[in-house]
């Protein structure tokens, strides 16, 4: 017979015959059973990812069915234990069912009601271990997800989390941004943080393509479609089968392939240039736009029902300048990666820098940021940083917070991308162990977090 458990049971009762009659009726149900005369022996096979759960009787000797439950707890206080317990013993049953037990059973066992509680506590123990991986899971893609969409900013805190959220669905996504914001970026994520990241991620630039190409890059062609096309080739939406294809400055994408799009959205169904057969994909579109696809609708340069059906979800990139605060952590990030890029070593970043910085207002965001972070590398100027009077300069006090939370940032950032290890950490943020150990005191920092 074919059960609902997912685990083995370790049946225990110092009476033989108790013993293999119940482990009887357990195995006759389809269970795996580990019939045990002692307590003493359940405890070799017990850990906190164990995926059984243990029945057992409890006056035995030795080691009683109630000192069993209170060193189980100790291992795991979510493993179900069901222990039996002699007719008419209703303190007994109620002081174990108080101390944790999952159920009692009185003897003579009923086998009916034994077989039922053990499916119940077996489905249990199965939801519990999976309820902890994906909390872990998520812990873990949490702290992964913060060393690749950088920010303290509670808008970059909820991007990051409503990446992640739709990240696991299988929803189109649209995702607005100004240039340099990170669109590709943030694309990437949905897919390596989803179930299709084990399949490719598949990217066209839509402004970057003239008409009379992009169509069969997107959609591919047959032998003779036009001149010059041979042999047969698979298009971008092909090749991005079980994966996922990203549209960037889809706003850009002429009106005739939007028609075709349309139909690959809504259908899942493509046909290739020069062919008549229609082939099924599964894939899932990511667009991205710079512009306000809702205005270009409105004037007639996009079609309005493609803009609904990629809407469906979406995600806004806030600008640079909106975030100030994430200045200062992404520019240490790019200085760092600029100095092993190039091989050389880190300048010091002064309060003048860190004045200019928050001065700008980046037109061309987080792109243009790194750009004067490899300049500032390569010992390179850049325009106006030591200008002895720095537009917009910030208050003092101001500037002070905004270092302190860009220190802690940097911190934090360089535990979670080598996995909370503190030496390999203070080896690439070029400081004494000592230094960082101090400065994760004083900004609460605990490296068992970041493992």
């Amino acid at each position: 017979m074919i059960t609902k458990q997912h685990g083995p049971v370790i049946f225990i009762d110092d009476d033989e015959e108790v013993r293999i009659s119940g482990a009887q009726a357990l195995e006759l149900e389809g269970f795996e059973v580990i019939a045990l005369d002692s307590a003493h022996a359940a405890l070799e096979h017990i850990s906190a990812t164990w995926p059984g759960i243990i029945v057992s009787d409890v006056k035995m000797p030795t080691m009683s069915g109630m000192d069993l439950l209170d060193r189980i707890t100790t291992i795991d206080q979510d493993l179900p234990v069901v222990l039996i317990t002699g007719h008419g013993d209703i303190s007994l049953a109620v002081e174990a069912i108080h101390a944790g037990a999952y159920d009692f059973i009185e003897k003579p066992a009923d086998m009916e009601r034994l077989i039922d509680t053990v499916h119940r506590a077996l489905e249990k123990r199965a939801l519990i271990l999976e309820n902890r991986m994906l909390r872990q899971r998520s812990g873990n893609l949490g702290n992964e997800i913060e060393g690749r969409i950088i920010g303290i900013t509670p808008a970059m805190m909820t991007l990051r989390q409503t990446t992640l959220d739709l990240a696991d669905t299988d929803v189109d996504v649209l995702i607005l941004g100004e240039t340099g914001t990170g669109k590709e970026l943030v694309a990437r994520c949905l897919h390596d943080f989803g179930s299709r990241r084990k399949s490719r991620f598949v990217a066209l630039n839509c402004g970057a393509l003239p008409e009379s190409v992009i169509e069969s890059e997107l959609f591919g062609h047959e032998a003779g479609a036009f001149t010059g096309a041979t042999k047969q080739r698979i298009g971008k939406i092909e090749y991005a089968e079980g994966g996922t294809l990203f549209l960037d400055e889809v706003e850009s994408m002429p009106p005739a392939i939007q028609v075709r799009l349309l139909r690959v959205l809504q259908e899942r169904k493509i046909e290739r240039l020069g062919g008549n057969d229609s082939i099924a994909v599964d894939i899932r579109v990511i667009a991205a736009t710079k512009e306000s696809l809702l205005d270009l609708s409105t004037d007639g340069s996009f079609r309005e029902d493609l803009y609904y059906r990629l809407h469906v979800a979406s995600l806004s990139l806030p600008p640079l300048r909106d975030r100030p605060e994430d200045i200062p952590i992404l520019f240490s990030l790019f200085v760092e990666n600029a100095g092993e890029r190039f091989r050389r070593p880190l300048p010091e970043l002064d309060d003048t820098m860190m004045r200019y910085l928050l001065a700008q207002s980046w037109a061309g965001n987080v792109r243009e940021l790194r750009n004067v972070a490899e300049r500032f590398v390569l010992g390179m100027p850049v325009s106006g940083a030591h200008d002895s009077t720095p537009q917009n300069q910030k208050e003092p006090e101001v500037l002070t917070d905004k270092v302190s939370a860009f220190e802690r940032e940097t911190i934090r950032a360089a535990m979670i991308r080598n996995s909370g290890r503190v030496g390999k950490t203070a080896e690439a943020l070029g400081i004494p162990r000592k230094r960082l150990y101090l400065r994760m005191q004083k900004y609460g920092l605990d490296p068992d977090q970041f493992k």
